[in-house]
């Protein structure tokens, strides 16, 4: 039995049982729900609703109201029987529950929205390196970003980036698309610097080890960096004494002989371009990179709404600092943020106050009486309205 599946059908379950239960659920959308026939029939529930079907005055609950919705929700999508609805109703233990089901379905969304968007920066990132491009890449980052920021405020929470408390388990990770291609970006990046005095002013301020796909060339632009810090003279002869120093000819990193090799293999060249070339690699890399852990969060079913957007917004942190050095090798300024539309501007305060309070269900008589199919009453009034993503802001981040 999925959770999921089961939490979707106990809302529409309820919402056909008593139609004022979606007077508490103006903050699900119907694209909070996973499967078609669902998200159509609960459309059709809302269609109604505004059209003011006369099923809303009467009790009980005419029988019109279920046929009505179905063939409403059959004018959307296929394969929606008549009989589907009464599973759907027996699928509802109590109707006043309707807004805990709801906060559950929307949990379940939240899920979904981070994968699919950490899926397509995934997909940019991979694309892009293949094209030696990095604009869709940052584009998919910045959606996903906004994405993580409009999800944590519908659900109550303030966005910042946590660290986990378990580091994730590792996974393979696949190598680096063109990575034949960086690594010898690479090694003739580290021979100009070698090779060509004053070089290292031009990449030393937004170029970083982490950024080179091979770690010993990393380990080699690391000792080239703190030959220039100390300002020092650089040169085949000097890199391999400070090469020495760090240990990386005892430790099996580098051989005098691959030193050699990778001094000759050229000195013409700008070191400027170069780096870019190993920037425009790390931004892709990073991002993928950062794609997959996102996703694996989110594929953590396990982990509550509010940690879950707060982790991914820390595996983002690698690639925003990429990002900002990549802009600043190429003097380029980060894009002016989108103004804020309806659909990510903060809620208003009433409907931060009918979310706190709708998953309060009332306390009412027991199945058996007649009582128990009218709107549950609240601590606190709801809105009239209220934004399409409104969760319950539960006591944990």
């Amino acid at each position: 039995m999925n959770p999921l599946v089961t939490a979707e059908q106990a809302v529409l379950g309820a919402v056909l049982l008593d139609p004022g239960q979606l007077s508490y659920l103006d903050w699900l959308a119907p694209d909070h729900f996973s499967r078609p026939v669902h998200r159509a029939l609960f459309a059709a529930l809302r269609t109604l609703r505004d059209d003011g079907h006369p099923a809303l005055d009467e009790q009980p609950v005419p029988l019109s109201w279920v046929t009505d919705a179905v063939a409403e929700a059959d004018r959307h999508v296929r394969g929606l029987a008549s009989s589907y609805a009464h599973t759907l109703i027996q699928s509802c233990p109590r109707p006043a529950h309707a807004p805990v089901y709801g906060r559950m379905v929307l949990e379940g969304a939240i899920h979904r929205t981070i994968t699919e968007n950490a899926v397509r920066l995934h997909q940019a990132a991979r694309a892009d390196a293949l094209r030696g491009d990095v604009e869709e890449a940052l584009h998919h980052a910045d959606v996903l970003t906004g994405v993580l920021g409009d999800l944590a405020r519908r659900w109550g929470t303030e966005p910042h980036p946590v660290a986990p408390a378990t580091p994730s388990a590792t996974t393979p990770v696949a190598p680096p698309v063109r990575a034949d291609r960086a690594a010898e970006d690479e090694r003739f990046l580290l021979a100009v610097l070698v090779e060509q005095p004053n070089a290292m002013d031009e990449v030393v301020d937004w170029l970083r080890p982490g950024d080179f796909t091979d770690p010993t060339h990393g380990q080699l632009y690391r000792c080239l960096g703190a030959l220039h810090h100390r300002g020092e003279p650089i040169d085949r002869i000097t890199l391999l004494w400070e090469a020495q120093r760090r240990g990386l000819l005892a430790d099996g990193t580098l051989s005098g002989d691959q030193l050699t090799t990778l001094c000759d293999s050229g000195s013409s060249g700008s070191a400027e371009w170069l780096g870019e070339q190993v920037m425009r690699s790390s931004v892709t890399r990073t991002a993928a990179t950062s794609a997959r852990a996102v996703r694996a969060l989110a594929e953590n079913e396990a982990l509550a709404p509010g940690r879950l957007i707060n982790h991914a917004l820390h595996a983002l942190a690698p690639l925003d600092d990429v990002r900002t050095r990549w802009r600043s090798a190429n003097n380029r300024s980060a894009p002016a943020a989108p103004e804020a539309t309806s659909s990510n501007r903060p809620p208003p305060p009433a409907q931060v106050h009918a979310a706190l309070a709708r998953s309060t269900p009332s306390r009412g008589p027991g199945p058996g009486s007649a009582s128990h199919l009218a709107r549950p009453p609240y601590d606190r009034p709801l809105a009239a309205k209220a934004a399409p993503f409104r969760p319950h802001r539960s006591s944990s981040p």
